[in-house]
């Protein structure tokens, strides 16, 4: 990955603009909320200085239901802060998951999010007023800041926790082989929706191969009756774009594997390879067919003029049958829309375009990026590392999902998230992170947006699409 250069403290413009993990954050208001009551009820203070507010080290002894946040007890008393782009009310969830660890250790967690994040991180840094952790869910983003040369290295502790992890995980919390920030959330983006009820009125089959899915759309283009199989919308503000990227990404990890994937985001494979032509040749021949897009809204330019968000409504309706789109889209549906195997809506992984690609999956996360190493900060930074806390984090709300393998799946009551927690967690599976995160950000999240809009929208060739990214590609 080709890190971005720092911006001074006098840049404005973002550098990572707020990018598409925001889609399950549908509230813009910020959240600036502290908790933690400092109580005594967790301590047993015959062993300790004072109650579990007591920062006199490490001698505070917890009991009772606080007993299992002993390795981290002996800095009551304190604050450690935390800046995200996490906003209400995914943040409310995220705030319940550390509570009772904040009350029984003392230490208090004061979170802010923000949906300036990303252009208001690196101002903050560079300004000499970072946060104690910032959760970062763009690679490149901390490359940034850890060229900056105010990221704090991670206690042995939070490396050791990285065990439960798939290795490929801790590379993304890597720069130049150096591990920096661990990884808290994950999502799945290898998703089809779909609408069980019609699938079994129309007697249809969840198909298990690409040459299925293919086959499947033919045969629903060709059923009549006013329905498409696919439909689709890449109309994202500012972000416009993205969802195609998504499917690009899907179709290049499902053709040629992971060290092409890896060449690719990398730029040691360019867009205009035939390689990466191909693929975008499969996507058009997918999501560029006219027979078999866009049910519900017209022809298949009207997918660059669809905003994501809309993109799935026409599966309830009936006018179209699927669309792939990643697990956070489960906060699309309306609240009545009943969600399962015999639901309104439910989903499956898109198969490989190449059998002998072993189970891809694309995904994308968020990571743990310390600016401190304080006790009291480390301490944090190890418990919100751990199975412990991802357990705590999936017991508190349904649509979060963790690829810690420590976690117990029978903790995910939600069965889109226990779909992608088994993805996720799926050792033998083709794992890689969202491409365009990795990218940089002047291709990732600035011209590869445009060319693929341009791609759908206008009709734009192949090989002018490749040539505008590739020249994007910075020196």
């Amino acid at each position: 990955m080709t890190p971005t250069p720092t911006v001074p403290s006098t840049t404005v413009p973002p550098p990572f603009p707020v990018r598409r993990r925001h889609r399950r954050r549908p509230l813009a208001a910020v959240a600036l909320l502290a908790v933690a009551a400092l109580t005594a009820a967790c301590s047993n203070s015959s062993n300790s200085s004072g109650g579990s507010g007591d920062s006199g080290g490490g001698n505070q002894t917890l009991s009772g239901d606080c007993a299992r946040y002993q390795p981290y007890a002996g800095h009551g008393g304190t604050t450690v802060t935390v800046f995200a782009s996490i906003l209400s009310p995914e943040s409310d969830n995220l705030e319940k998951s550390w509570a009772d660890f904040a009350r029984c250790t003392g230490i208090r967690i004061s979170y802010e999010g923000s949906n300036d994040f990303e252009s208001q991180l690196p101002v903050r840094v560079s300004g000499g007023n970072a946060p104690d952790f910032a959760i970062i869910p763009q690679p490149g983003l901390l490359a940034q800041m850890v060229k900056s040369g105010k990221v704090a290295k991670p206690p042995q502790q939070t490396v050791a926790n990285q065990d439960k992890w798939s290795p490929v995980w801790k590379t993304y919390g890597s720069v130049n082989g150096t591990f920096y920030a661990a990884p808290m959330s994950a999502n799945m983006k290898s998703l089809v929706w779909y609408s069980p009820k019609t699938f079994e009125q129309a007697g249809y089959e969840v198909p298990k191969t690409w040459a299925d899915l293919m086959a499947l759309s033919d045969r629903i283009a060709k059923a009549g009756g006013g329905a498409k199989p696919w439909c689709g919308g890449i109309s994202s503000g500012t972000a416009t774009g993205w969802p195609a990227t998504d499917w690009l990404e899907e179709v290049v990890l499902g053709t040629y594997g992971g060290e092409v994937y890896d060449q690719w985001v990398n730029h040691r494979v360019k867009f205009s390879d035939p390689k990466i032509a191909a693929a975008m040749r499969t996507v058009a021949d997918w999501m560029q067919n006219p027979a078999w897009v866009n049910g519900g809204y017209g022809d298949a330019k009207s997918i660059a003029t669809t905003t994501f968000q809309d993109a799935g409504a026409p599966i309830l309706t009936g006018k179209c049958l699927m669309l792939q789109q990643a697990s956070f889209y489960k906060a699309q549906w309306p609240k009545d829309t009943k969600i399962g195997p015999d639901g309104d809506i439910f989903a499956f992984h898109l198969p490989a375009v190449n059998p002998s690609v072993p189970n891809p999956v694309e995904g994308g996360g968020e990571f743990l990026t310390a600016f401190a190493s304080r006790p009291e900060v480390q301490a944090v930074q190890n418990y919100l590392s751990s199975a412990d806390w991802a357990s705590s984090r999936v017991r508190t709300a349904t649509g979060w999902v963790s690829a810690n393998q420590g976690v117990d799946k029978s903790l995910y009551t939600d069965p889109i998230d226990r779909i992608s927690a088994d993805a996720l967690t799926d050792p033998a599976a083709t794992f890689r992170f969202d491409g365009s995160d990795l990218m940089p950000a002047a291709v990732g999240a600035g011209q590869e947006w445009k060319s693929l809009t341009a791609w759908f929208a206008e009709g734009q060739s192949i090989q002018k699409t490749a040539a505008d990214i590739d020249a994007a590609w910075p020196q």
